[in-house]
């Protein structure tokens, strides 16, 4: 059977096991310490403690998506032949309206502040339209995002509310394999079940998400309901957010995935301040060093790097951070900042807690001779500068779709209206009150969602411009190129 991934995660079961917790301490970001649980030798870990001390700060995320009416673009060659004969020069391009259904979805987050500020996932979130937010104690609030990082499946979400029950923020390097861990959330609209497992595996990636993977692995029962919800560990601290499950079936198969709070620290600091985060690339792509000799083998090429652990090179993008530093194809990293780097997870969690511009110390092995460079990390522009988001205040501009008279009227199928200009980004590229924008990078403009998205796009490209094709009331076309910022 061909397996599958499901983004759903929760952690569950076996404690008749004799164990010993490890007696280590964490802080939390006020720094409050928390107090050590040590195991009974003999007995299992009584993990009440952490549990009581964590529920609390796990809430239920109920999220609602309105219908909406999506334009569906399709290739009509008959258009295209007899469009060109009459002139009409439309390409062959024909779009018909589909309105999709109202959805209602839920999932898990944890307060990580007493003023409301709360993490869950992505995907718990992603095209939301109103948000509720549900507490232990059964208090209600709406959740409005603050940011959202898709590379990561985080979001950062706030209800207006004081002095709610914060989780204290524990350190996920301080895991051990086999340490006893709880998953907290509400699986099957169950509220606050609380759940227990062990550490299986870390920094694992899976490739499943195409973004930053650095998971822990916990062997804990997953069910759907739980995204977004806590891993903590014996303390009661929290160390990961539960975002995938590895499963043949959609149910519980053994193997369930949190983005630990190494990475997750660095994306809520980012997206508070900047909306959105600041990726620090070293402009490579690779594998685990145990993968590409495995690969190789299969090929029946012997491979020998020098080194069985590290992340092997497979492409350094020209005149990218990484090749400008010296490294190249087929070269092994094995260490940054003297940290050793025995897979590709590991350099990702090391390098998102990076920005822009840093410098880094790269020790690297080619033909299994050790060579050390400094690199200059770039954003996902190729730049050093910080990127901020952009949203309908910085653009200064209001927009309507067009009504059904309007779109008769100027022999249109879609488009926006502006309808207000004030000082930003659309007057500062020529943009005036009642041009219709037709499309914006080729995507066709039928709602106002439309253009957020194609701002939100641009913003994170290399151009960072917003190519626009509009239309006066007259009917003459006119094009604007309005930068979003510069490089």
């Amino acid at each position: 059977m061909k397996k599958r991934l499901f983004g759903i995660s929760v952690l569950a079961v076996m404690l008749g096991f004799n164990v010993a917790c490890a007696n280590t301490e964490a802080n939390d970001k006020d720094g409050k310490t928390a107090t050590p649980i040590a195991g009974i030798p003999g007995q299992p870990v009584d993990l009440t403690i952490a549990a009581e001390k964590a529920v609390n700060s796990v809430v239920s995320i109920k999220v609602t998506i309105n219908s909406k009416t999506q334009s569906i673009e399709y290739y009509d060659p008959f258009e295209d032949f007899f469009g060109d004969f009459f002139g009409r020069g439309n390409g062959g391009r024909r779009q018909y309206q589909q309105k999709t259904p109202k959805r209602q979805g839920s999932g898990s987050g944890v307060i990580i502040s007493q003023d409301g500020y709360i993490v869950t996932n992505n995907h718990v979130v992603e095209n939301a339209d109103i948000i509720e937010v549900k507490l232990n104690d059964n208090r209600e609030f709406k959740g409005r995002i603050i940011g959202t990082d898709k590379t990561t499946d985080l979001a950062l979400i706030k209800v207006e509310a004081k002095d709610l029950p914060a989780i204290t923020i524990g350190n996920s390097d301080n895991l051990k394999l086999g340490e006893w861990v709880l998953a907290i959330g509400n699986p099957f609209s169950l509220t606050s079940t609380v759940t227990a497992g062990i550490v299986s595996a870390k920094a694992r990636s899976l490739g499943a998400s195409g973004g930053i993977e650095s998971f822990i692995q916990t062997d804990a029962a997953i069910n759907p309901g739980n995204s977004g919800g806590a891993l903590v560990n014996a303390r009661g601290d929290l160390v990961g957010i539960n975002a995938m499950i590895y499963s043949q079936t959609g149910s519980y198969a053994g193997y369930g995935f949190a983005i630990p709070t190494s990475i997750m620290n660095k994306v809520v600091e980012d997206l508070k301040q900047y909306g959105t985060v600041q990726r620090a690339m070293l402009e490579i792509s690779g594998m685990d060093v145990t993968n590409y000799i495995d690969q190789e083998n299969e090929k029946g090429n012997k491979v020998d790097l020098g080194t069985l652990t590290g992340v092997y090179v497979g492409e350094a993008k020209d005149g990218g951070a990484a090749a400008k530093a010296g490294i190249q194809k087929g070269d092994v990293i094995i260490s940054i900042d003297n940290k050793k780097i025995s897979k590709f997870g590991e350099m990702q969690e090391l390098l998102v807690n990076h920005k822009p511009g840093d410098k880094v110390q790269v020790k690297y092995l080619r033909d299994k001779k050790e060579h050390t460079t400094t690199v200059t990390l770039r954003n996902e522009q190729g730049t050093t500068s910080i990127i901020e988001s952009v949203d309908s205040d910085d653009m200064g501009v209001g927009l309507r779709a067009l009504t059904a008279d309007e779109k008769s009227e100027l022999n249109l199928r879609y488009g926006l209206l502006v309808v207000a200009v004030r000082d930003g980004k659309m007057k500062e590229g020529g943009v005036t009150k009642d041009d219709i924008i037709i499309q914006v990078n080729d995507k066709p403009m039928n709602s106002k969602e439309d253009f957020e998205q194609a701002v939100r796009e641009a913003n994170m490209s290399t151009e960072r411009v917003l190519w626009i094709r509009a239309m006066k009331k007259s009917g003459r076309r006119v094009s604007y190129a309005v930068e979003l910022g510069s490089n």
